[in-house]
């Protein structure tokens, strides 16, 4: 009677411990799924891979301009701010060219180097906008991303999505599918051993 309550006990727990390790495989590939739509396309469709320095030859923050600067916007997302443009000497070619944060901000508004978030306080954008201005000033060199086969003229600082913030995006998934994997091969070496020493 002890016997097959154990053996009752045994097989509830290599239940559930298959039905975790299945419903961890299933998590990592709707991860996988998600990475695939949302952020490869991000990367792959990024021309700016080369990385180089550039050097500071102008920043200047104009008039006030309306974001986003594109077709078919709501009327609530359209804000005013200052518009800085940063003029930089890329290395690479020696050319002057515009520099933008992100491949974002040249989306949002090709006629800026940055464009903040939408803020109710208009005079916290304009104190962060001038900073960075400052910042541009103080530091002449640094480094930035162009293209490499010239389609793009324009660099920016930053990529949204950098090979490493790629490899960390597929760390979890990967992480996720391989404890998965494991957590199944051992509830089945566990089912062929119970046979195996119920079989002799």
């Amino acid at each position: 009677m002890l016997g097959k309550k154990l053996v009752t006990a045994q097989k509830r727990g290599e239940t559930r411990a298959l039905c975790l390790g299945l419903g961890m495989v299933a998590c990592s590939m709707m991860m996988y799924f998600f990475i695939g739509i949302t952020i490869v396309p991000f990367y792959t469709k990024s021309v700016w891979t080369t990385e180089t320095l550039c050097k500071v030859l102008k920043a200047n923050i104009k008039d006030k301009v309306l974001c986003p600067d594109s077709e078919g916007s709501e009327d609530e997302d359209i804000f005013p701010y200052p518009c800085l443009q940063v003029w930089v000497n890329l290395t690479a070619s020696g050319k002057e060219v515009m520099l933008y944060q992100t491949e974002d901000t040249l989306e949002r508004n090709p006629k800026c180097s940055y464009v903040p978030d939408k803020l109710e306080n208009s005079q916290e954008v304009k104190a962060r906008i001038e900073t960075i201005a400052s910042n541009f000033k103080k530091y002449h060199t640094f480094p930035c991303y162009y293209d490499p086969g010239g389609i793009r003229t324009d660099v920016i600082l930053s990529r949204l999505y950098p090979p490493k913030g790629l490899i960390f995006a597929f760390l979890w998934p990967t992480l996720m599918f391989t404890g998965g994997c494991l957590i199944i091969v051992l509830v089945k070496i566990s089912q062929y051993v119970s046979v195996l020493s119920a079989w002799q």
